[in-house]
């Protein structure tokens, strides 16, 4: 979105139609199925009812370079080489087969479990609390392991199994079932029994695949964190004061900012197909056409489902059972933002990541960018890295969004050789480092770096 109010509706409007008319092959992809998706769903309701070779790249050990190492710059980067370096891994790698789809149904079971075991926790509390008069410290501490258990299995479910999917990750599998493939996953009332939550599916599906993957680091970009938060940013407010805020934010951030910011950026789709001008703005409450669409849509199928509807499951057991519930699954809310927020937040935001001020323009420059403006945490086993979201791969996630979790396990070798053969900084820390550098950017203690004429 421009900044400068002095260009005209026009000047906007031809400026982002030249920034689309640059896409990468990714790209093009990703806006053909969407575009294929939302033509069937305009027509009819959506219906809901190549093995992989055996490859194990050599995991090698990269030695860590001296901390004045100059990397190569930008601009002398030969990114054609680069484009056929990165597409040489998924060539080595194969098809997506059937243990790539085995892969993501593990992940979908312990997903599940931790939801299920929860819920069954806050069962063992409120029975406890009859048959047993359970004290304040049994309640808390029950209570917290059933809210962070909920929790898991909400953040895991996004990022896991909504996250690929969304993406096509396993469209290509053979017999794969429709609700595991990008066009019948979460759509319609499949909503309520794939990914209920505070965002549209299709709203963050926008915002998420096309917008931020495809605009990464840019003005463009709806996930800029130093961008979105210039308002905390310089504000005259000591450095505490605005880390309490952040703090706060993180603990409801879904509520405040996804849901609202997700259904905004696909309404200012609409906007720029009508030669509209877009809104900034969020409308909360629902007294106009934007808030009661936000309510309707975002708000109130996910809060009525998890903090009526499933709190008065307990009601055999009691009132008292029923408003233990609704206790432990707010607590369960509130750890679900931080979980999510401490995964999502850091993987593009800090002072050692690039933003940009012009598209990309070819797609080997693509791909750079997309190692640039990107961070690692660390990584693992298959249970440290769901825990993760499997964010941890936002390097390989980035380069190739539309592959399996599985899949971005055994790209990192091969990706760190590129870089590492190219002189490009691969950054990997730890998500507790990563999130301290995240919140300095956030408060203004530093900046993005900025590669200067792109």
């Amino acid at each position: 979105m421009s900044n400068n109010p002095e260009k005209s509706l026009d000047d906007i409007i031809e400026q982002r139609e030249a920034r689309e008319a640059i896409i990468s092959n990714e790209e093009a992809q990703e806006i053909a199925k969407q575009e294929e998706i939302w033509a069937e769903e305009a027509q009819h309701e959506t219906h809901i009812f190549e093995e992989v070779k055996d490859v194990s790249p050599t995991q090698q050990t990269f030695e860590a370079l001296p901390a004045d190492h100059v990397y190569t710059k930008y601009e002398d980067i030969d990114k054609d080489l680069l484009q056929k370096d990165i597409e040489d891994i998924k060539e080595k790698i194969g098809p997506v087969g059937q243990e790539d789809f085995q892969h993501l149904l593990k992940l979908e079971r312990w997903s599940r479990g931790a939801t299920y075991l929860g819920f069954f926790m806050i069962y063992v509390v409120t029975a406890l609390e009859l048959s047993a008069g359970l004290g304040s410290f049994g309640f808390w501490t029950l209570g917290i392991i059933a809210a962070v258990l909920i929790g898991v299995g909400n953040v895991t479910r996004w990022a896991d199994i909504t996250h690929p999917i969304l993406h096509g990750a396993y469209d290509k599998v053979p017999n794969v079932p429709l609700k595991y493939k990008k066009k019948g996953y979460a759509r319609g009332t499949r909503r309520f029994v794939d990914w209920l939550d505070w965002i549209k599916p299709d709203a963050w599906e926008y915002e998420h695949n096309i917008m931020h993957h495809y605009h990464l680091g840019e003005n463009d970009d709806p996930d800029n964190v130093e961008k979105n938060l210039q308002w905390l940013i310089t504000s005259p407010a000591p450095y505490w004061a605005k880390k309490l805020v952040v703090y706060a934010f993180a603990m409801v951030w879904k509520f405040i900012y996804y849901a609202p910011n997700t259904m905004r950026i696909l309404d200012n789709k609409e906007r720029r197909i009508n030669k509209q001008p877009e809104t900034t703005e969020y409308n909360y409450l629902p007294t106009n056409d934007t808030g009661r669409k936000l309510w309707k849509d975002f708000y109130l199928p996910y809060g009525l489902f998890q903090f009526v509807g499933m709190p008065l499951l307990f009601l055999p057991l009691g009132w008292g059972a029923v408003w233990s519930a609704f206790i432990i699954l707010v607590m369960a809310e509130a750890y679900a933002n931080l979980h999510s927020f401490l995964v999502i937040v850091p993987n593009h935001s800090a002072g050692d990541i690039y933003q940009f001020s012009e598209p990309h323009k070819s797609q080997g420059e693509f791909y750079l960018r997309q190692i640039m403006g990107s961070v690692n945490y660390n990584t693992g086993s298959d249970l440290i890295d769901f825990t993760h979201g499997f964010l941890n791969y936002q390097i390989e996630h980035h380069l190739f969004p539309n592959t399996p979790q599985s899949y971005q396990q055994k790209m990192q070798p091969l990706v760190k050789e590129v870089c590492r053969k190219h002189n490009i900084e691969y950054r990997q820390e730890s998500v507790w480092i990563r999130i301290q550098k995240t919140v300095d950017m956030m408060i203004g203690k530093d900046k993005a770096l900025r590669v200067d004429g792109v």
